[in-house]
């Protein structure tokens, strides 16, 4: 399964932002969505454009490309994900979004599903599923399988920090997936959050509710 670590100055900075216990909600936020536009971008180095020509101030003709609609469908997790979608769609404006919803069994560590919106039918599309934390990978992976049974052209992982158990996981379990992480961190602590990780995204988002 392919997997892309970000290697970028940029990249490396907000996400040192992000470790940081002394970041407040407010910029956790911002960082959050700069680093998905970041991740974004990389994640759609190969997506499918059209040839278009428009005409410049000066009344000049130009050719250029654009990407044609339907755009990517893109799949926050709940509800931490969500932090990662105004990133990406600032990338990605013309992009549909489903939303799947996943909790954590705290005591088995599985994914629970209880919210699914998706198109039925994706149609050759590609489908970005956005997550913070790549941490057991049981909430990923559930995700891409649900995602890739709508057809997608391909399924795209993106997430801020990744733990090596989770990429095994999506590997062994989810089929074809590619992911894209701004960092990969050295494993899991006894409650299977990553280490050093930055904490529990969700509530460092959207406060402990």
């Amino acid at each position: 399964m392919p997997l892309t670590i970000v290697d970028h100055p940029l990249v490396a900075d907000r996400v040192s932002r992000l470790r940081d216990a002394t970041t407040l909600p407010p910029e956790f936020r911002r960082l959050t969505r700069e680093l998905a536009g970041f991740l974004a971008y990389e994640a759609t180095r190969d997506l499918d454009t059209v040839v278009a020509s428009v005409r410049t101030p000066l009344g000049a003709p130009a050719g250029g490309r654009r990407v044609p609609a339907p755009g990517p469908v893109v799949v926050p997790i709940l509800r931490a994900g969500l932090g990662l979608l105004d990133g990406v769609l600032e990338v990605l404006p013309q992009a549909e979004v489903g939303v799947i919803g996943l909790r954590r069994d705290e005591a088995t560590h599985r994914p629970i599903t209880y919210c699914e919106k998706l198109p039925d039918d994706l149609a050759g599309r590609p489908a970005l599923v956005i997550d913070p934390m790549l941490a057991t990978g049981g909430s990923l992976a559930t995700a891409c399988r649900m995602v890739a049974e709508r057809r997608p052209a391909k399924v795209l992982a993106l997430c801020l920090i990744a733990a090596p158990e989770g990429v095994e996981h999506v590997e062994r379990t989810a089929g074809d997936v590619h992911i894209f992480t701004a960092a990969l961190d050295p494993g899991l602590d006894h409650r299977a959050f990553i280490t050093p990780g930055l904490g529990d995204a969700g509530d460092r988002l959207f406060g402990p509710a």
